[in-house]
């Protein structure tokens, strides 16, 4: 990863536009004053950490989006997503921290954005935060409940999540049984998707495809993020400059920033997301009580655990890993010849012939296949019609593409258990 890191740095160096091309983009972002007055904050640790925040800003998508993917409401201009991502001092991993938008909250005392009312310090949801004291409100609340300094804070709206998604070429998402939510209109078989924008967005949006609720949401959204983090470092997005620029130019056009979120930690950003893969990023939820609290006026908020949250963020203050270092188990190997091992193959693609193909192959190897290959039906879905192909001569309709099952459908295929 050193040598990739070093490669890529190269390569914006030999292009002679390694800060030029980012250099003049943060003019662009939209500022917000996320640190104003703030006193008496958490000491700083190693490493970087950033507030990530998701409003359901929806000003600049059409309507023919808006009706598409179910953005029609009014937006609240609150917070559905808020997340700490804590990037190590050696940028080598990436850890993810979802703070649930329902968690018992005390706020600090403030005047209410909207009102100009003072409100002493008093409890609440977490998300209740923005929508009564905006970004300085939100970093701290997070910084008093967790005693982890923010550096930087990072506001994403509906309009950027679309933008960002698209211009990386979409995103593919593997689902292990059916999503369906009426009301973001989220409908996933079994299988892999390639995924736009907007649908990303409907994937990481909805509450209701099972009893988990805002919690399984979370869960969809670290997933999209690691697909994110996937997309970008496997299409060269970051080793390509211009690329790099704008994907940059995308993203920073529709967000909200602090005012010290500037080229440099671009360039750092990038720089470290170059050896990121989705192995040294983790994902994980805050830890909850079995218990909630239900507010007068407010409603059922989840408790964190109060020795499990704790640790947690201990862990990201001294720039530790959230999941412990396993040693992988040593494994002995054992001779068998392909004679011993009799294959059944199934062809589970759209190709015709697949199936006999492989079994020729490995019965010349010397494995004892049946000779019978067998087909195994495959669903299909929507994708949007790409550039032209070999196998999608220009001025035809392209061919439904076929989804590849992710691993655990396979393993439910096969064994009729949902893991292998």
């Amino acid at each position: 990863m050193r040598m990739a890191t070093a490669c890529s740095v190269a390569v914006l160096v030999a292009a002679g536009i390694g800060h030029s091309v980012v250099t003049g983009l943060d003019t662009g972002i939209k500022r917000v004053d996320a640190f104003r007055d703030m006193k008496n904050r958490p000491a700083s640790g190693n490493g970087m950490n950033v507030l990530l925040v998701g409003t359901d800003g929806r000003d600049k998508i059409t309507p023919e989006e808006k009706a598409k993917y179910r953005l029609g409401g009014a937006p609240c201009h609150c917070t559905d997503t808020i997340m700490i991502v804590h990037i190590s001092e050696d940028r080598d991993r990436a850890s993810v921290v979802s703070l649930p938008r329902d968690s018992y909250a005390e706020l600090p005392a403030h005047t209410d954005q909207n009102s100009g009312k003072k409100h002493r310090a008093h409890p609440s949801k977490i998300n209740a935060a923005y929508a009564e004291g905006g970004p300085n409100l939100t970093v701290r609340t997070v910084e008093h409940m967790t005693k982890v300094k923010i550096d930087h804070y990072l506001e994403v709206d509906f309009t950027s999540f679309i933008k960002t998604v698209d211009v990386l070429g979409g995103v593919e998402i593997c689902t292990s049984r059916p999503l369906q939510d009426s009301n973001t209109g989220l409908n996933l078989a079994v299988g892999t998707h390639a995924m736009n924008g907007g649908e990303a967005l409907q994937y990481v949006r909805s509450r209701y495809v099972d009893g988990a609720s805002d919690l399984g949401r979370m869960r969809r959204q670290q997933r999209f993020l690691a697909a994110l983090i996937a997309k970008a470092t496997s299409s060269g997005v970051l080793l390509n400059p211009v690329k790099f620029r704008d994907v940059t130019q995308t993203l920073l056009g529709s967000v909200r920033a602090d005012k010290g979120f500037g080229t440099s930690d671009m360039l750092d950003l990038g720089r470290a997301m170059r050896g990121f893969s989705p192995s040294s990023s983790e994902f994980t939820t805050v830890p909850l009580s079995a218990e909630g609290q239900t507010l007068p006026g407010i409603g059922a908020t989840l408790r964190w655990h109060p020795t499990k949250a704790p640790k947690l963020f201990d862990a990201l203050r001294e720039d530790r890993p959230l999941a412990p270092h396993r040693n992988k188990p040593r494994v002995t190997l054992v001779d068998v010849s392909p004679q011993q091992i009799q294959v059944q193959v199934d062809n589970g693609t759209a190709v015709p012939g697949l199936g006999k193909r492989v079994d020729t192959q490995l019965r010349a190897t010397g494995f004892r296949t049946t000779g019978l290959p067998g087909n195994v039906p495959t669903a299909r879905t929507r994708r949007r019609p790409g550039p032209s192909s070999p196998t999608t001569p220009a001025g035809t309709a392209p061919r439904r593409p076929w989804r590849r099952p992710c691993r655990a459908a396979r393993c439910a295929a096969s064994t009729g258990r949902g893991r292998c």
